[in-house]
């Protein structure tokens, strides 16, 4: 919907914003045209630039967070970011009472599959003290809290029963099998292609 001149043109004018970040929304594009979202082809990626170009006129603004408080807030009425953030906008509109509603959804030509992680670094001093504290967030009760907090899915099947059902049964938290087979999963990619994206990126957000 977003992709395509004639819908958000008729989106500006309630307000449309895209995170910030040539690593989420050039492979969005790239997988939205059909091509490989970890395209290392330069032409693939002139290819994406044209058309977030072409739809460049009408993005309100390019911010990996603000639209949380924006939508909560009804001041976009839509915007290409994070699942969780949508929801964590859902329940502040909720809260507020204004009237405001909310849902996520994921492009039918599918979309980025994110993660956050815990990592140790190789050079930790304390390692086991790091490895205790990942144990105690990876435990039912305290990970299934973390869930019900920002509206992410986590890694333990064990804390669905400690989950509030409403999150856990959520298909935008908790996408089905269908969902997940149109996701894909960013590559690390060749110094010389992220330098071609961020390039490319900065020309998109300039509209020039």
């Amino acid at each position: 919907m977003l992709f395509e001149p004639e819908n958000i043109k008729k989106l500006s004018s309630c307000g449309v914003a895209f995170l910030d970040s040539a690593d989420e929304m050039l492979p969005a594009m790239l997988n939205y045209l059909g091509l490989d979202p970890n395209s290392t082809k330069e032409a693939d990626y002139k290819t994406a630039e044209a058309k977030l170009m072409a739809i460049r006129p009408y993005v309100t603004y390019f911010h990996s967070s603000k639209y949380i408080t924006d939508l909560a807030n009804g001041d976009i009425c839509v915007a290409a970011g994070f699942s969780g953030d949508v929801f964590q906008a859902k329940a502040r509109a909720e809260e507020a009472g204004k009237g405001v509603k909310l849902a996520y959804s994921t492009p039918k030509e599918g979309g980025n599959l994110w993660f956050d992680m815990l990592a140790i670094p190789a050079d930790s001093k304390n390692v086991k003290a790091a490895s205790a504290f990942i144990n105690y967030m990876l435990d039912p009760k305290v990970i299934a809290q973390v869930s019900d907090e920002v509206g992410y899915a986590n890694p333990n099947p064990a804390s669905g029963e400690f989950m509030e059902q409403k999150i856990r049964t959520d298909a935008a938290v908790y996408p089905p099998q269908e969902v997940l087979d149109r996701l894909f999963v960013n590559s690390e990619l060749p110094p010389k292609v992220q330098r071609l994206m961020t390039r490319s990126w900065t020309k998109v957000k300039s509209g020039k």
